[in-house]
């Protein structure tokens, strides 16, 4: 039995299958409390997860590197930090994307974003998204079953971003090649070196751009490419590229994990398919249920750059804040019987997977309908939709893997069987 007292979340594969004892067991010590190592306070409670979105106190700069950032000062070293964060931001891992910026230079991105992810956009991709389902369904339906991530989920979510960022459909099978093996942030594992997803997307994104702004074209990179700041400034073509590329990344990430984690509980509850098939209202909120119970974004980090608090607990400049929203969304003073999946719970849309704040997630909606259209199609296209007793067991046993990482929680394969509907 692993001891919580003592486990190295960052690094022991004893939790990627169920964190969420250990997340219990923080909670019940304090929603704010010391977690081994590194000096980390976590923050497993609804109201301080919020608390700590909305005090500028937090810096973003540590988002995805957490107490891996290589900053040279330690908690309590001094009240306020600011001016050492913004001269050791720049050598933090993802420190050029905005996942990892703070107002104003992340006002000014956020604003870039707004202007690429526009209503009409979203539009367009979402009639996308109807066709591109029934392709993706095509490819596999008459076999009655597959491996959902990898029939179905992922090649999706991955060819929806490049829809939504004007991704010519001639270089799409290149883009699922690219993408097709990836794990972000394994544990105890060094990065691949044969083969950096982030730095290919980089390279492809740095080329459409300046292609772009040379030849201007009548299509969605070109708008890309000539999008401006607010103040009517051009950006870099590697502001532009990184944000495209933070974009890819994030949503491909996020909408496969909503996606296969929704397609389970279908597999395991069969009263869900049927209550979904009899009224697809109820898929809105289906979805928000899933985004609670099982939220793609395991851990991410904030920075106290001054001398803070949350709640009733000092928080000293300098300390690394790890929030997990999985655990928040299980906090029984928000959400009475917290592991229990249920799909009309009244308060379910307050569930914070996709973060708040000036970082809320931007891609939300895009996720969302993602989840929508997917299930609709289906229901349409499938029934009878069982978990392989084959691949995971029988239901009273079922035994699923999820990819090792600190940062997502998802599933690494779903095999599911099905009745095709014709």
């Amino acid at each position: 039995m692993t001891d919580f007292e003592t486990v190295d979340f960052f690094t022991d594969e004893s939790l990627v299958p169920d964190p969420y004892p250990y997340f219990d067991h923080l909670r019940s010590k304090c929603p704010v409390t010391q977690a081994t190592p590194f000096n980390v306070l976590a923050v497993t409670g609804y109201e301080e997860a919020l608390a700590v979105y909305k005090d500028p106190a937090f810096s973003s700069c540590v988002s995805v590197a957490g107490p891996f950032s290589g900053m040279p000062f330690g908690p309590g070293d001094s009240d306020d930090v600011t001016v050492l964060i913004e001269q050791h931001r720049a050598a933090v891992p993802m420190a050029e994307h905005i996942t990892s910026q703070d107002p104003p230079v992340h006002t000014r991105t956020r604003g870039l974003m707004n202007k690429l992810i526009t209503p009409k956009r979203l539009k367009e991709n979402e009639e996308f998204m109807w066709r591109l389902a029934d392709q993706q369904l095509d490819t596999f339906i008459d076999k009655g079953g597959c491996e959902f991530l990898a029939d179905y989920a992922k090649p999706f979510s991955l060819l929806v971003i490049a829809d939504l960022l004007g991704v010519p459909a001639d270089d799409h099978e290149e883009f699922k090649a690219a993408f097709a093996l990836e794990t972000v942030g394994e544990l105890g594992k060094e990065a691949p070196t044969t083969h950096n997803p982030l730095q290919w997307l980089n390279e492809k994104f740095y080329a459409y751009i300046e292609d772009r702004r040379r030849t201007p074209r009548d299509d969605v990179l070109t708008g890309l490419a000539q999008a401006k700041y607010e103040d009517g400034s051009t950006p870099e073509i590697e502001d532009v590229m990184n944000l495209s590329t933070f974009l890819f990344a994030a949503g491909t990430e996020t909408t496969t994990k909503l996606v296969s984690s929704a397609v389970r509980f279908i597999g395991d509850n069969p009263g869900f398919e049927k209550l979904l098939r009899e009224d697809r209202s109820k898929i809105p909120a289906f979805l928000e249920e899933t985004l609670r119970l099982e939220s793609p974004v395991k851990s991410h980090f904030r920075m106290a750059g001054k001398t803070t608090s949350i709640g009733d607990v000092e928080v000293p400049a300098g300390t690394t804040v790890m929030v997990l929203p999985g655990a928040c969304n299980r906090d029984e003073r928000k959400f009475p019987e917290p592991n229990i999946f249920q799909p009309d719970r009244a308060n379910v849309r307050e569930q914070i997977a996709f973060i708040r704040g000036v970082h809320s997630c931007p891609g939300a909606p895009l996720a969302r309908a993602e989840g929508r259209i997917s299930l609709h199609r289906i229901l349409d296209r499938m029934g009878d939709i069982t978990i392989s007793t084959e691949h995971h067991g029988p239901a009273d046993n079922r035994n699923y893997t999820y990819e090792p990482t600190f940062i997502m929680r998802g599933l690494s394969t779903l095999h599911i069987t099905f009745t095709p509907l014709h």
